[in-house]
């Protein structure tokens, strides 16, 4: 844990040990979270990251119909149907 300080313009200079940790080398996220910010260290090369993420073997319309199927039990469960 550690306490920084802003400086005049607003910014915040996070610990080196803190940047290391997290392998901070670039963007970061920042998310208002009311009390808090939420900071997040976002991946040099997304889409190198998350290569394989999706690696999905079956074709996007059979995902599909399996996705509407879904929906549609989905919604007569809630109308009593």
């Amino acid at each position: 844990m550690s306490i920084v300080e802003l400086d005049s313009k607003g910014r915040l200079t996070l610990p080196k040990e803190v940047r290391t940790s997290l392998g901070m080398t670039g963007k970061v996220l920042t998310i208002n979270a009311g009390d808090h910010v939420k900071v997040i260290p976002l991946p040099s090369d997304p889409v190198r990251f998350l290569n394989g993420v999706l690696d999905i073997k079956r074709p996007f319309k059979e995902l599909r119909r399996e996705a509407e199927v879904l929906a549609e039990k989905e919604t007569k469960g809630r109308s009593g149907g």
